[in-house]
């Protein structure tokens, strides 16, 4: 809105006003809304959530330690997502497709999240929906957004290519040819398409659910991926960086570097109130949110495979379950004293600040490592 006023509307009255035509500006100014909306309505939030009592129920058979969190407010994921939709709402160009995308995927899966944290709040227990029911509707998003990409591809707006790391050339299409030449197997093409993108979408989501588990951990790891991708989608829509890297480039990808620019700077805010000691959790709201939403712009600019770099802590937890689930019903034994992976290091008697300093620090080579390759290639 600030950019169509600013800019397309003032401009000609007031030179200056040139300087929101650049995404860098953009950047900088959403990262900065959304740090101070996040820091400005922190309290009131804070204070509201323990006015309705809306406290988070910790579970029986996680660490001892964490009982004493019993009672932190939480769903203060909705703090989170109105600092970034704000901010992307004012200082992109709203005509943009692709910021219409990433806010209704971001959206959505905080929707599927708010229900989730509703539900339990309402049982007083740490328990909502069931794990189908909530896997159903992450499906349900992930597949309405395969459709939109579908109608964009269509429409030459989007392509199917995936940017491989190290590989310059080799850049698998997702729609498969030898599927499409056949009518056989015509189907196979689409199916395998949107199997895609529940796996992408769906995981991420889950695996930032997953992290949630320490004090400022999930949200200072989402500072760095989320500052990772706004460097991707900002090379990934100029021109001359795209070329030079030789990566798909997509027209008006800019844009989605200021969503995550607002994302940056929300995260940064939250975490002002979500560092240990945590004076309010994110809930499912945020985490499902934030981890469908760093998946959807690695899927709109074709890094899919780079973000198990960027978000490789997220991917370590999440694999850290599923092995030990995995094993726990195959061989009847556990591989981990705990899951996720950081309640693992807690059971070896690791300080939980001292976990969230090294999952941090791991978070961040990783993200150094994923944005080198685009030059290693």
């Amino acid at each position: 809105m600030l950019y169509w006023l600013l800019y397309e509307r003032l401009f000609s009255y007031f030179s200056p006003f040139r300087i929101f035509q650049y995404a860098t500006i953009r950047v900088a100014f959403a990262s900065l809304t959304a740090l101070f909306l996040c820091v400005v309505l922190g309290p009131w939030l804070i204070s509201k959530l323990r006015e309705f009592e809306i406290g988070q129920h910790i579970r029986e058979e996680g660490p001892k330690s964490h009982q004493k969190k019993a009672g932190t407010p939480t769903m203060g994921g909705v703090l989170i997502v109105i600092s970034i939709v704000v901010p992307t709402m004012l200082w992109t160009n709203l005509s943009n497709q692709y910021v219409w995308i990433a806010l209704f995927g971001l959206l959505s899966f905080a929707a599927i999240g708010f229900y989730d944290d509703y539900t339990k709040i309402r049982r007083m227990r740490n328990l909502g929906l069931s794990g189908k029911q909530k896997f159903g509707l992450q499906v349900l998003v992930a597949l309405v957004i395969g459709f939109w990409l579908l109608v964009l591809h269509s429409y030459g707006m989007y392509s199917t290519e995936i940017n491989m790391p190290f590989f310059k050339q080799f850049k698998p299409d997702l729609l498969i040819d030898e599927f499409l030449a056949n009518p056989w197997t015509y189907p196979l093409a689409f199916i395998f398409f949107f199997l895609f993108m529940v796996v992408v979408l769906v995981g991420s989501s889950n695996a930032v659910n997953l992290t949630d588990g320490l004090d400022g951990l999930a949200i200072g790891l989402m500072i760095i991926a989320a500052g990772a991708m706004t460097v991707l989608t900002y090379v990934s829509g100029h021109r001359e960086f795209a070329t030079y890297l030789e990566i798909a480039r997509l027209p008006g990808a800019s844009e989605l570097a200021v969503f995550c620019g607002a994302m940056t700077g929300a995260s940064i805010g939250f975490l002002w109130y979500n560092a240990h000691p945590a004076e309010i959790f994110m809930g499912d709201v945020g985490s499902l949110a934030l981890g469908g939403g760093l998946a959807l712009i690695a899927v709109l600019i074709k890094q899919e495979i780079l973000l198990i770099f960027i978000g490789g802590v997220f991917v370590l937890e999440a694999l850290s379950v599923i092995i030990q689930v995995g094993s726990f019903k195959i061989r009847g034994k556990r591989v981990f004293k705990m899951a996720p992976l950081h309640h693992h290091f807690e059971a070896l008697g690791w300080q939980e600040s001292k976990i969230i300093a090294r999952f941090w620090i791991l978070g961040l080579v990783m993200a150094l490592f994923a944005l080198t390759t685009l030059k290693l290639r």
